[in-house]
């Protein structure tokens, strides 16, 4: 299924139903009076966060989402039919924007989670409930309300608990796909990942969820490559996993290398400076045709420029160090 992250619909709640003028007519009831009953509310319009939707690419075809309508009252003092509420379910993640003002309606993040958005319009009230020692015989009832309606855009932001980082073509895909089983497709040219992928690592009778972003350049804040597209989706996770490929680092290239990592701080950086606050954890790629001394000399020289902080070396491919990354990662969410 393709992914899907932001959507712009209508949404409308019902009108409700009017109330009813209406006077007993019955054989040998002469002083009848007013019976007219009270129209039934609108259907109101609600949203239901699901961890079995990932997309909202049900949005994408269908623009107009509404509720039922209230029913009118009727004689004999009978109340309208109550309209049936509308439910629309959509992933855990999903924010909704009024698409007017910009304003933040909800932000579903537990499956489960319901929220009303749009209330239903109330039913008119039937001449039955304007009689009166002073005016026996109403002649008028209420209209109903007119529902609400309102543009809104749906946004999902992914909700994991780490995210892969890095350039194109940096092994983000073939790290995912060893550790969980998730299956992206994994090829020998940039910009492979055009969507994010999400999986399951399990680890000591514990999971958590890590999820692949789609490569990022230099001024995707701006919008250039995949852009801010899913800039966003880092924003919620507790740390992120940064893959530097330096398995075409030369002899005195090393810095070339190191500028790559700087290119990605950079872009978060300027997306929203607050992400350069969550817990790193730094990876070389790529490293199976690299000997010991090339892999150390590239690992020794990252660490001198970030004052000691540690640097991994993985191989998504070979598996190497991939379990104690993955004991890495666990940490960094627990802390």
């Amino acid at each position: 299924m393709r992914f899907i992250d932001e959507v712009k619909i209508t949404i409308a709640s019902g009108n409700g139903g009017n109330g009813c003028t209406s006077f007993r007519r019955e054989k040998f009831i002469p002083m009848g009076g007013p019976d007219g009953g009270d129209g039934g509310d609108g259907g109101s319009v609600y949203f239901e966060a699901s961890k079995d939707i990932n997309t909202l690419v049900k949005f994408r075809g269908r623009k107009f989402f509404g509720a039922e309508d209230g029913g009118a009252g009727a004689g004999s003092q009978r109340s309208g039919k109550y309209g049936e509420d509308l439910i629309l379910h959509v992933p855990v993640g999903t924010l909704i924007r009024s698409q007017e003002t910009g304003e933040i309606l909800a932000d579903l993040t537990e499956d489960g989670q319901k929220v009303l958005i749009a209330e239903g319009g109330r039913g008119g009230l039937g001449n039955m409930n304007f009689k009166s020692s002073t005016n026996q015989a109403p002649r008028y009832s209420q209209a109903g309300e007119e529902g609400v309606r309102l543009d809104v855009e749906l946004e999902l932001k992914l909700l994991a608990d780490i995210a892969l980082i890095g350039l194109p073509n940096a092994g983000k895909s073939t790290l995912i796909s060893s550790i969980s089983a998730a299956k992206p497709k994994v090829a020998d040219y940039p910009f492979t990942t055009l969507e994010p992928n999400l999986g399951v690592v399990s680890l000591d009778e514990k999971s958590f969820v890590v999820a692949d972003i789609p490569g990022l350049i230099e001024n995707a804040a701006e919008g250039k490559g995949l852009g801010i597209k899913f800039l966003k989706h880092i924003e919620r996770t507790k740390a992120f996993v940064h893959l530097i490929d330096c398995s075409w680092c030369l002899p005195g290239e090393e810095f070339d290398a190191f500028d790559n990592y700087t290119t990605i701080r950079m872009e978060l950086e300027k997306y929203n400076p607050e992400l350069l606050n969550k817990r790193e954890l730094i990876c070389l790629t790529k490293i199976d045709a690299m000997s010991d001394e090339e892999i150390e000399r590239i690992k020794k020289f990252f660490e001198e420029q970030l004052d000691n902080k540690k640097v991994l070396p993985i191989s998504g491919v070979s598996g190497r160090n991939v379990d104690k990354l993955k004991h890495l990662m666990l940490r960094a969410i627990e802390e």
